[in-house]
């Protein structure tokens, strides 16, 4: 009972267990339908019992009940079995669902299967009460697809991952230097040309290896409209990126006139095949303008989200300096540098995406030259975008490099694959606090919740996305998610107690997860480069 995780806000043990067999039935009302229909599945497929669904209560033994509770909050949930069978009720639907994954690791890690081991074991469930509720409201994942293409099929999986561990935001970052992921009708070269590059850099940019094959793939209007319902049916919302002006080589490299073509020779360009920042950034035209407004209709067609990523990363101002269309432009607006001409150009979309119902969101580079009024900030650098642009009244997402950027390598060992960045153990995701203790409580409001980072540079598969993700995405979802102590207080060992439950769901998932004991021998990168950064990560 106390293997769960992300660990619920309160469970309280009765006697005796609930059993599941071919006489118990699935009930659930017309509000939790869908649920009943995502657990359905994946229980039959993983104990074999048929769990026929109904809409009414009947005197099958040990049945499962779905409800909605009108007293709980929109994703609280109660979880109760005793001798009528397992009740799960929430605020909402999507309350449901998460009690409904927390059902699932209740019966053990084969119940995560595609099928039964034994269809005639006996699966049961301990009684008890679970009452619980997640601390932050915006519990993310971002995946870059751009540095390296993860096909559909690994975004789905992706997905159900996501929800085994109650993280309902999947940021989508779909574009960078190194590709263009997104099928935009109205301009195709950008998948014509923009979604794949010659060759790719192994390990960190400063590395002598190349991989000499072409590298690339694109997901289809309809694949993205796959992609959201599918994330939609399991309570997550998917926010895409769309990065300007910085880090848009790629589409430079399909439509040269984006770029700053008094400068350099943007015909010359291709997709980029390397890592780190790039110079070449889009030119801050009417031209360009209009062009990423086409994007983003396209991309509001597709995606519901309330929020859409903007970027704004990682900008230099080079090309701008040199830029007499550039300095035009700054002159003509009254612009003091090309900071506030970065600043303008956010501004721009911030009005755009508000005019159509949408908020803005963008790394914490927004906040330099000002932020438009209602735009929210992804706290990357640290701590300090996320302070700043709270206590200047900005939503805020906590995803601060030198903590949950989880292609950090996770051991200071010779045997980390390719190790980039600072160490960051299981534990020092598990001590992570979100919510920077100099935020006044009214400036705290604004902290929406947090998010960890996958950026893909060394991972070229969804075995090496896999080995970076966990085990510490699973301890990241219990920061979100749970009313944790602080930091120092944290049970860290009975966590890692629980995690010894946790490896066996992930086995069964197929994740090819990081052991405790450190990498497998197929999962080292004997002579891949990277980039290591001794001693403790500053806190800024």
């Amino acid at each position: 009972m106390t293997e769960l995780i992300p660990a619920p806000r309160s469970a309280t043990a009765g006697s005796g267990e609930v059993r599941l067999t071919h006489r118990s039935r699935l009930r659930a009302d017309t509000a939790t339908q869908g649920v009943a229909h995502w657990l359905g599945a994946a229980l039959r497929q993983a104990t074999g019992l048929p769990l026929r669904e109904a809409r009414e209560p009947d005197d099958a033994e040990g049945g499962i009940e779905l409800r909605l509770a009108p007293g709980l909050g929109p994703e609280e949930y109660r979880l109760v079995s005793d001798g009528s069978g397992v009740l799960v009720e929430g605020g909402s639907a999507a309350g449901v669902f998460w009690g409904a994954h927390t059902l699932r690791q209740l019966l053990g890690p084969d119940a995560y299967r595609r099928a039964p081991l034994d269809r005639d074991r006996a699966w049961s469930v301990p009684r008890l009460t679970i009452e619980d509720a997640p601390r932050f409201r915006w519990r993310g994942l971002m995946l870059d697809v751009a540095r390296h293409f993860m096909p559909k099929e690994g975004v789905l999986r992706y997905l159900d991952l996501m929800a085994a561990h109650k993280l309902n935001v999947f940021h989508f970052h779909l574009t960078d230097d190194q590709g263009w992921r997104i099928e935009i009708e109205r301009h195709p070269r950008l998948t014509e040309i923009g979604s794949w590059r010659a060759r790719t850099k192994t390990g960190h940019r400063a590395s002598p290896l190349w991989e000499d094959k072409p590298h690339g793939g694109y997901y289809t209007r309809d694949d993205i409209r796959e992609i959201v319902a599918y994330a939609a049916e399991r309570h997550i919302t998917v926010v895409p990126e769309i990065d300007v002006p910085g880090h848009s080589q790629a589409a430079i490299a399909a439509y040269p006139e984006l770029g700053n073509t008094d400068v350099i020779d943007t015909t010359s360009l291709s997709v980029w095949d390397t890592w780190g920042i790039n110079p070449n950034v889009l030119a801050p035209t009417d031209n360009t303008l209009r062009f990423y407004e086409g994007v983003f209709e396209e991309v509001l067609e597709l995606f519901p989200s309330q929020f859409v990523h903007v970027g704004g990363d990682e900008c230099p101002k080079d090309q701008w300096r040199r830029s007499e269309t550039a300095q035009a432009r700054i002159r003509e607006l009254g612009l003091a540098d090309e900071d506030e001409l970065q600043s303008w150009f956010i501004k721009h979309f911030d009005a755009w995406l508000s005019a159509r119902g949408r908020r803005l969101i963008g790394w914490d580079e927004i906040l330099e030259g000002g932020l438009a009024e209602g735009a929210a900030v992804s706290s990357w650098r640290g701590y300090a975008g996320g302070v700043a642009a709270a206590r200047a009244g900005h939503d805020v997402v906590m995803c601060p490099e030198q903590q949950v950027y989880l292609d950090h390598r996770q051991d200071p060992g010779p045997e980390e694959p390719v190790p980039i960045g600072w160490v960051r153990t299981l534990e020092d995701v598990y001590r992570f606090e979100p919510v920077p203790p100099e935020l006044t409580p009214e400036e705290a409001r604004h902290v929406l919740g947090t998010q960890a980072n996958l950026w893909t540079e060394v991972m070229e598969d969804h075995a090496r996305v896999d080995y970076q993700a966990f085990p510490r995405l699973a301890a990241f979802a219990e920061v979100a998610w749970s009313a944790l102590p602080a930091p120092a207080e944290r049970d860290f060992a009975g966590f890692r107690s629980r995690m010894a439950a946790h490896y066996g769901r992930l086995d069964a998932l197929g994740v090819s997860y990081r052991p405790p004991a450190g990498p497998l021998p197929w999962q080292r990168r004997p002579g891949v480069p990277g980039r290591p950064i001794d001693g403790p990560p500053p806190r800024r």
